[in-house]
């Protein structure tokens, strides 16, 4: 295998942004994807465009998957299985862990090792400081090629576990989606009193800006499983959240995720919560709720 080279399969956004990447570092850059013309761009910059799934894996050791899931990644290189052995699969699609140790027992099946990605940045940022990638499978395989990676972004290794990488991302995910949709819902709710989002920004951004206190504070105390109400107790929270609430209703604004949120406040209180922190619901969360 020549040196610095690096096959990306798939080129959606992503895909094509982690090629240009390495294209700019000097690599020799192998790309295909299903719809051939989404590589004109990259092929004018210098890569070579594969024919065949099956050329791309020959082209080079390591392999970038820029694909939507697992699902996508086995429709792609199922045909051409013949080619994976000796092969490094980087997977930076999204999906949950148990399919990243899925994936992971399927490409060791066939002859590849297998690196599971957790990409915590955006198109534009990738090949940019500050920006960091969750990776986790056989460490001798990112020791391997972390060279390559970090092109595209910073690289946290979290284990030998395939999975690991996938849960890292998915946590993030989670707190990232609900911070956006509370962030919406409280710009309805600002909308429908004639409060534009523009004069909502400042007090929301400084809310999101002490949060890290808040976070590292309170962490210490979840993993010791302690849950004082010594600053808050979630019977406070639970007369907030109501009023929360009703202002949506009276506003006339979707009531449905202060709801949500309501009930999980009650199944706390219900839980015999009611002096402790709000921070309580997380053992709360632990476990589905009931049917």
């Amino acid at each position: 295998m020549r040196e610095q080279e690096v096959s990306v399969i798939g080129l959606g956004p992503m895909g094509r942004a982690m090629a240009r990447a390495s294209l700019g570092k000097g690599y020799r850059v192998t790309v295909w994807n299903r719809t051939a013309g989404k590589a004109d761009e990259l092929v004018a910059a210098g890569a070579d465009r594969a024919a065949t799934v099956h050329d791309a894996l020959a082209a080079s050791q390591l392999v970038v998957l820029s694909l939507t899931d697992n699902d996508a990644v086995y429709t792609v290189l199922e045909p051409a299985t013949e080619a994976l052995p000796g092969r490094v699969l980087v997977n930076l699609g999204s999906d949950t862990p148990e399919s990243a140790r899925r994936a992971a027992r399927w490409a060791s099946g066939h002859g590849a090792r297998y690196l599971t990605g957790g990409v915590q940045a955006s198109p534009p940022d990738i090949g940019q400081p500050g920006f960091s990638t969750f990776y986790s499978g056989p460490k001798e395989a990112f020791d391997a090629h972390r060279e390559a990676l970090e092109v595209l972004t910073g690289t946290d290794y979290r284990g030998e576990d395939p999975g690991l990488a996938a849960v890292y991302y998915q946590v993030g995910m989670d707190l990232f989606w609900t911070t956006v949709l509370g962030w919406l819902h409280a710009l309805a709710l600002a909308d429908a009193h004639g409060v534009p989002a523009e004069e909502v920004l400042p007090s929301a951004s400084s809310m999101l800006a002490g949060m890290p206190d808040f976070l590292a504070f309170y962490t210490r105390r979840i993993d010791a499983g302690e849950y004082p109400g010594d600053l808050e107790k979630l019977a406070m929270g639970v007369a907030s959240v109501d009023h929360v609430l009703e202002t949506s209703r009276g506003a006339g604004v979707d009531t449905s995720l202060p709801s949500a949120v309501l009930e999980v406040f009650r199944r706390g209180m219900a839980a015999g919560r009611a002096d402790d922190s709000a921070t309580s619901l997380v053992e709360v969360l632990k476990k589905p709720a009931a049917a």
